[in-house]
């Protein structure tokens, strides 16, 4: 199990504080200081959609000009933006047996632990 994210995010740090009292053991992966490859983006896009990827609602996003807000508008461009700024990536991801949770959400995550390897 692999949680990617940015440490000082708050929804990163409640995800990771609940997988730790679930008694998980989760590998971290940091955007900000270990980046995050085209294979892995295409690979989540995949499994997620890049609609879901992209976090429109944050503080990244907001700050970009409109032409470039107005550009992403395919899985490609969505990619090519998620490489240049991670931190635009809805966090964290969670993966697990070939799955993927975008966000923070109890349920699911619940729901991805319960699962057969």
């Amino acid at each position: 199990m692999k949680l990617y994210g940015i440490p000082n995010c708050n929804t990163v740090k409640k995800a990771r504080v609940w997988l730790s009292e679930q008694g998980q053991t989760v590998e971290f992966h940091d955007f900000k200081k270990q980046g995050v490859s085209e294979a892995l983006l295409k690979n989540w896009v995949k499994l997620a959609g890049w609609e879901k990827l992209v976090n429109r609602k944050g503080t990244t996003w907001r700050q970009l000009p409109d032409g470039i807000k107005n550009s992403i508008d395919n899985e490609a461009a969505a990619i090519q933006l998620m490489m240049e700024k991670s931190s635009v990536i809805k966090r964290p991801v969670l993966e697990n047996n070939g799955k993927i949770a975008v966000g923070f959400d109890e349920t699911i995550y619940q729901e991805m632990l319960s699962q057969p390897n």
